[in-house]
């Protein structure tokens, strides 16, 4: 009911009305009364609040990726945390309830090295992860032949412990950016749509990438030389090859699949009876037992996992060890040829290997040129050599060899007026020749500093006559060489670093752009703990301060590694 004031009011209006102003007056009332009758809004469920993105990475892509689909995520309302896998704590794994994995695979279908420890966590525990959503997005390269192996075993993992995907595994070539783009779109709408807690949420799988068809290019040999002089412990060769219309950067690798030589192909042949030209079928397609034994399939160095299979296969136990599959087939020989093509199913294909490009577009058109050092290592004391830089180092001249190359985002020269820090030891050398043959040619400005390290100045210094002409060219603005037996006491690059302190880190604070190459262990770790040293002392800083400044470094892409 009204109040008297109000009721007085409403009647004085009403008496007032014209019959046109009662019927809008009524329609207006009825109106009001049906807005205000309206039920309660129910507040829609909400979806996905927060998200889990790990990342497995060896050359930063991952993490790249990672922290850019961060931002993808925030942006939708959804909170993210980043943390690399060598920083992910374990014990957090059965509380997650969104994860998603950017993981790479190297080496013989491995995880990269920081992503170990989460790899091995997985497949060796037996607990349930029921309430885990998650996807994967899978880094590799489909010229090997355990192509994206880690990120595979990961998504398998992970869904055989209880875990439910989000969207479906994506696998990624080197070029990488459309399809790490497409499984984006996919998981964040998945993320986005409202989530029932009794179930994951369905979205339509992503294609199968196509396969990234690299480019082949045979070219001809022009120059093979060993760099090294007589009295050398090395053998480093300096091949040249001209391929017409060749297309590279600097920075970037070719890669070069080997083949096994011809007289271990022989002798296993003969060992195990096998018919030499029987074809067998190896990736959908047909090879003679010969070609197969020459050309594709690995048979050197075999992996521990390889090595238990073939136990299996002639029923015998085996050591974990790595081994030649013709010492496998002497010591643990097989029953007969038929056994034998057992044995050939297990192996993998023959993995190409990646070599930095030595040469520059601008000064060595229509060729490229790489350098290689003799690979040894020790099986059961006996040493052995590396296949492919046997089979490069014993390529005549004028001969025919097939390559592609691998490009290299993440080793690239910076503008033309930056100033450079290259640490190139042994054949590190390799990059850094490439570098300061386009700089040269291009006329850049930039100043550039080279430090260089191998064993012996006469017999080890690689390039000598080239990296003293670029100096005195003015191409070359310091140089600091490090020759480790040609005292008692050994000398490495980090060394000469330390020696030069505080011109370095005028250097780096001043702008310039840092570069690594070559071995990663130890040189490469040594090397960037010593910067961190030169920066945490140069700098008047602490531990952590001296971190994130060589973090700012590499988020800025000034401060780069190419290392093996």
């Amino acid at each position: 009911m009204l109040t008297e004031t109000k009721l007085k009011t409403f009647l004085d209006l009403v008496a007032s009305a014209t019959k046109e102003e009662l019927i809008w007056l009524n329609g207006y009332l009825n109106g009001v009364v049906a807005q205000q009758s309206k039920p309660e809004a129910i507040p829609a469920k909400r979806g996905v609040e927060k998200v889990t993105i790990v990342y497995g990475t060896e050359t930063g892509n991952s993490k790249k990726l990672a922290t850019d689909f961060a931002h993808k995520v925030k942006q939708k309302g959804i909170h993210p945390k980043v943390v690399g896998l060598d920083q992910y704590r374990l014990t957090d794994l059965p509380k997650e309830e969104y994860l998603l994995a950017v993981i790479s695979t190297q080496g013989e279908g491995d995880p990269p090295d920081a992503a170990k420890k989460f790899y091995d966590h997985i497949h060796n525990n037996g607990f349930k992860l029921d309430k885990l959503k998650y996807s994967v997005l899978a880094l590799g390269d489909t010229s090997y032949p355990l192509y994206c192996k880690a990120g595979e075993d990961v998504d398998n993992q992970l869904n055989k412990l209880g875990g439910k995907r989000i969207a479906p595994i994506q696998k990624c070539d080197v070029d990488y950016d459309d399809d790490a783009n497409a499984w984006f779109d996919i998981v964040l709408k998945g993320l986005t749509t409202e989530v029932k807690k009794t179930e994951a949420v369905t979205v339509t799988p992503v294609a199968a990438p196509k396969p990234a068809g690299k480019k082949i290019y045979t070219g001809t040999v022009l120059t093979n030389i060993n760099l090294n002089d007589r009295g050398s412990s090395k053998k480093t060769h300096h091949i040249e090859i001209a391929a017409e219309g060749v297309q590279y950067v600097c920075g970037d690798s070719i890669g070069v699949v080997p083949e096994n030589p011809l007289q271990v192909v022989e002798e296993i042949i003969s060992l195990t009876g096998i018919d030499r030209i029987k074809k067998l079928e190896h990736k959908k397609d047909k090879y003679t037992v010969f070609d197969l034994l020459h050309k594709k399939l690995s048979i050197i160095y075999l992996t521990t996992r390889l090595v238990k299979e073939y136990g299996k296969i002639v029923g015998q136990e085996i050591p974990d060890t790595r081994m030649d599959l013709l010492d496998l087939l002497k010591i643990y020989p097989v029953k007969d040829a038929e056994q034998f093509e057992l044995v050939l199913n297990i192996l993998n294909g023959i993995s190409p290997r990646l070599y930095t490009i030595a040469s520059s577009p601008a000064a060595h058109e229509g060729e490229v040129h790489i350098t290689i050092a003799q690979d040894k290592y020790t099986v059961d004391g006996q040493q052995k050599s590396g296949l492919c830089s046997d089979y490069l180092n014993a390529f005549p001249v004028n001969a025919h060899i097939n390559f592609f190359v691998q490009t290299n985002k993440h080793f690239r020269l910076p503008a033309a007026d930056k100033d450079t820090i290259m640490i190139g030891p042994g054949t590190g050398i390799a990059g850094f020749r490439s570098f300061l043959a386009e700089r040269d040619a291009t006329g850049a400005t930039g100043r550039n500093w080279l430090f260089f390290g191998e064993q012996h100045f006469a017999s080890d210094f690689l390039y000598q006559t080239e990296i003293q002409n670029l100096f005195e060219t003015g191409v070359l603005t310091k140089v600091n060489l490090a020759f480790s037996r040609d005292q008692q006491e050994k000398i490495y690059v980090q060394h000469k670093m330390l020696q030069h302190a505080e011109a370095l880190f005028d250097w780096i604070n001043g702008g310039a752009y840092i570069y690594i190459c070559g071995k990663k262990d130890p040189m490469s770790i040594d090397v960037e703990n010593t910067i961190l040293h030169i920066i945490e002392q140069q700098g008047k800083m602490g531990k952590d301060e001296s971190k994130a400044y060589l973090e700012k470094l590499k988020n800025e892409g000034r401060y780069e590694k190419d290392v093996y």
